[in-house]
């Protein structure tokens, strides 16, 4: 969108932002597993979940919003919110606490977590609505999905995001590791913000064979659930770093403690998600061992197993040799 697209309707220019969209996501393989949700996001207006958005640059944040005075901010406004990246939504004191996630990392989650017609879903983390809208237009029916979040502004921004595009999902303000046990049971349960374990609330408001998809460390576990206290599933083959749940995140490494890590760890990705899962089971110098002993292993090897007792995570086997227990929630 340039000069020559400054003349068109804002709706023409979203449409064709849109499809451009569609086609980087379709070509990053992001939703093979399930096609259907091409149209899905070909459908659902991305830019009426983002009126406004913080773009980081050399003094802080920069505020682009779609009722700027000037039409070539307008249009960077527009361009941005069909960008195949994060968007910064709410800052408080400086911090990040709510995001637009990068799209074709929600076209991936929302791919594998499986949803078939009929599926009741629900939601932790309502960010803009956007992904609630997703859903409910997927399932063709809002009072299937239930989405969920601690902050009060959040819930009822999502709200009008949500009217604005036509869709009216179930909005609750809640503690989303509690999980919403009124709208239970569900066939499906999606996280868009990090924890540093599984609540197992949502095990008992999941029915069985159902799934429950989670980021954890700097990875998203796909669980599939066999009753109200067991679940077990690997990782998604895919980086992926959100906003910590209201409480719930961990503390990053000190860099201090990795001080005796060669440089090739200290700035590998991979390296970094294996020290967020065995932090405070294994030192960095540790991790650095095993990691470099099994080959660097990708997220794919990684897997969670949810209990009776315990929750853990494990490399290759969840009966070990490689096990690390994780919080209870």
């Amino acid at each position: 969108m340039g000069t020559q697209a400054a003349g068109r309707e804002p709706e023409e220019l979203a449409a064709v932002a849109r499809a451009g969209l569609v086609r980087e996501i379709e070509a990053s393989g992001a939703w093979a597993a399930d096609p259907v949700w091409r149209e899905v996001f070909l459908a659902v207006p991305r830019h009426l979940f983002v009126p406004y958005y913080y773009v980081a640059g050399p003094r802080g944040y920069e505020r682009r919003w779609g009722e700027h005075p000037d039409p070539a901010a307008r249009e960077r406004w527009l361009r941005g919110a069909y960008a195949d990246e994060p968007l910064a939504t709410r800052l408080r004191d400086g911090e990040l606490v709510s995001s637009s996630s990068q799209p074709s990392l929600m076209a991936m989650m929302l791919a594998a977590l499986g949803v078939r017609d009929g599926d009741r879903v629900l939601e932790i983390g309502a960010g803009t609505g956007y992904n609630a809208a997703l859903l409910s237009r997927r399932l063709g029916d809002d009072s299937l999905v239930t989405t969920v979040d601690l902050d009060p502004e959040i819930t009822e921004s999502a709200r009008r995001h949500l009217d604005a595009a036509g869709y009216h999902p179930v909005v609750v303000t809640g503690d989303g590791a509690r999980g919403v046990p009124e709208r239970a049971p569900y066939d499906r349960i999606i996280a868009t913000c990090a924890l540093p374990g599984v609540p197992r609330a949502w095990l008992r408001q999941c029915r069985t064979g159902g799934r429950v998809l989670t980021p954890l460390a700097t990875g998203i576990a796909a669980l599939d659930v066999t009753d109200a206290t067991h679940a077990e599933g690997r990782f998604l083959d895919t980086p992926a770093y959100f906003v910590p749940l209201r409480g719930a995140g961990r503390s990053a490494p000190d860099p201090a403690s990795l001080a005796g890590v060669p440089r090739r760890g200290r700035e590998d990705d991979l390296f970094r998600f294996l020290l967020g899962l065995t932090r405070g089971t294994l030192d960095p110098q540790e991790a650095y061992a095993l990691w470099e002993r099994e080959g660097r292993p990708g997220r794919a090897r990684y897997g969670v197993t949810v209990g009776d007792a315990r929750t853990w995570a494990w490399l290759d086997d969840p009966e070990g040799p490689y096990a690390w227990p994780l919080p209870e929630s």
